[in-house]
């Protein structure tokens, strides 16, 4: 479901879809995650340790996008590791947002608002 701005532009509904690719250690979770985002429209919600190595990367967008970046998620954590399991929901309900975020422990914090950000410093930049 999308929604139109005033400027005419999609915007993405929230809670459309919810993907997760889970694997055996960090490294196979960066590669899933940059290969998510690389793959399709979507945001990483977060990155989560379920269990002793067991990692899962779980991104959020519209339907076809989630199932693109899963797919390409599982593609590369398979090469670099071990992949483990993967599953997409559709419309996620609110309280299966609130059991992810209550449930697992994030190793990733959410990123700051673009307003929250410093200044970077060096050339051209203002300290």
């Amino acid at each position: 479901m999308t929604k139109k701005n005033n400027l005419n532009e999609v915007i993405m509904a929230e809670h459309e879809a919810m993907g997760f690719v889970e694997t055996q250690g960090l490294v196979a979770a960066i590669e899933a995650a940059d290969a998510m985002v690389k793959a399709a429209r979507v945001r990483i919600k977060t990155v989560g340790n379920a269990d002793a190595a067991l990692i899962c990367v779980i991104c959020e967008g519209d339907l076809a996008a989630c199932a693109a970046a899963v797919d390409a998620g599982k593609a590369a954590a398979a090469r670099v590791g071990d992949f483990v399991c993967s599953n997409l929901i559709a419309r996620p309900d609110d309280d299966t947002e609130a059991l992810v975020a209550r449930h697992i422990d994030t190793i990733m914090p959410p990123r700051p608002a673009a307003e929250d950000k410093a200044a970077p410093k060096g050339r051209g930049g203002k300290a």
